[in-house]
């Protein structure tokens, strides 16, 4: 046994209860079978199904499985967050619980980041789920790169690896709309991102619907841009201008011309 962990494994938990112990028993082989030593911390977010009895059942039969739950639905990237600060790796993974993450492509970002990289992202090669989220991600995208600096492409999700280095920048970060995969890009260090396999979902489905995603769009774009606020600014503006522009035409018909306002 190693005195040092190599991975840890960060999945925030809503709703698949079904899929975890076939994501962790895969976690398990994978890592077994490159020697790597491992933890998984499963963050529950007060999910609605039995997620936490199974995650406590798990933890009891694999000492590398860990679980936190929350007090209330707090959301996802609060879910990734707690697990961030109880990492012990010396590199972390952040990956979703339905099994679209194929445990086994792990593997691929670990080995990319012994190239020299400190964040390696996953982009998917072909995006799986439905007609709804296909076109609410690019939709997304397509508004978020526009409104910010920031141009993210919508093959990536918050699949990847970090080294220990950058999750400790990355916790550092209070905001209260925080989202993994964007902090990734705030705190530097030398990235990565490789095209990863895409599965269908194990079990369940999305817990977000369309305003849950779009109040999430709005927190996040307002959260890494003031450009949305210089619009507006610049937009009212331009409307006072007009109404001023409007209110000397009056005036001057009056006085030059007599004519009365009305």
């Amino acid at each position: 046994m190693k005195d040092i962990l190599d991975i840890s494994v960060v999945v925030p938990v809503y709703g698949c209860a079904e899929t975890l112990y076939e994501l962790v028993n895969r976690l398990d082989e994978c890592f077994r079978q490159h020697s790597l030593e491992y933890e998984v911390i499963l963050v529950d977010d007060r999910s609605r199904d039995n997620a936490w009895d199974v995650i406590k059942h798990l933890s009891c039969e694999n000492k590398k499985v860990k679980g936190i739950r929350f007090s209330n639905n707090f959301g996802q990237h609060y879910a990734i967050s707690a697990g961030l600060e109880a990492v012990n790796g010396n590199w972390c993974v952040v990956m979703d619980c339905d099994l679209q993450d194929p445990p086994e492509e792990i593997i691929k970002l670990y080995n990319k980041a012994q190239e020299g990289f400190d964040i390696v992202m996953a982009k998917r090669d072909v995006r799986k789920g439905s007609i709804f989220e296909k076109i609410t991600s690019l939709l997304f995208h397509a508004v978020f790169n526009l409104l910010t600096d920031m141009k993210v492409d919508n093959r990536l999700a918050s699949f990847g690896i970090c080294s220990n280095k950058v999750v400790k920048n990355i916790i550092r970060y209070r905001e209260k709309d925080r989202a993994f995969g964007y902090l990734t890009l705030l705190v530097g260090f030398a990235r990565a991102e490789i095209v990863v396999r895409h599965a269908q979902r194990g079990s369940g489905k999305t817990s977000y619907n369309f305003s849950s995603r779009m109040h999430l769009a709005l927190s996040h774009i307002l959260s890494h841009s003031n450009k949305p606020l210089m619009l507006v600014i610049q937009l009212g503006f331009f409307l006072s201008s007009i109404g001023v522009m409007y209110g000397i035409w009056l005036i001057m018909r009056y006085l030059v011309w007599g004519q009365q306002i009305e």
